[in-house]
Order: structure tokens, then sequence, then C-alpha cells
């Protein structure tokens, strides 16, 4: 169960990002909307990585945590902020996703 928080965790950490993102791109009202979501799952994120580290050592939790935000941001980025798909950031997002997998089998 504790895996399922963290992977959780982490998705939630995903949200957090698309919502300060959106947060670029709206004013008043939607803005307001967007920067709630925003503290919600930075909440839900902590609230549930917090839970996984009770049974996972945290030197794993962290980085794991870390991972899934930063392929997720990145992926965001990509679909829904018009970044550059370039070789190198899928490269090197492909061996952050390696090295997560490899924490998770150790």
């Amino acid at each position: 169960m504790s895996w399922i928080y963290l992977i959780i965790a982490g998705c939630m950490e995903v949200a957090f990002t698309f919502c300060l993102g959106k947060t670029k791109q709206s004013s008043g009202t939607e803005s307001a909307f967007w920067w709630i979501g925003f503290l919600v799952a930075l909440a839900l994120s902590m609230f549930l990585m917090a839970k996984a580290s009770q049974r996972i050592p945290i030197g794993t939790v962290y980085p794991v945590w870390t991972g899934i935000g930063a392929v997720g941001a990145v992926l965001v980025g990509i679909f829904f902020f018009n970044e550059p798909a370039t070789f190198w950031r899928i490269f090197f997002i492909t061996t952050l996703i390696i090295s997560i997998i490899g924490l998770k089998m150790v």
C-alpha cells in the first residue's frame, strides 16, 4: 500500500505543477481556482509522501517522488504548454525513469 501512496503522491506533484502552469495563463477568478487546485494537490502530495515514508526508507521515497514529479512535469510541459520535445530532453527523462525503476528494484 505504501508504494501506491507514493505513486499517487508523485501524481499529485504533477497535478500541482500543472495547476501552477495554468495560473500563468489565467486571471481573476479562474486564476484563484488554479491556485486552490495547486494548494490541494500540494497538501495531498505531502501527506501521501509522509504516509509512504512510514514503511519505505526516506532515501527511496524522496527520489522516487521527485522523479515521478520531474518526469510528469516535463510531459505536462510538452503536452499542455507547448514546450519542446528535443532528443536530449527525452533522453535524460528516460534515464531518470530507468533510475526510478532501479531504486524500486533494490
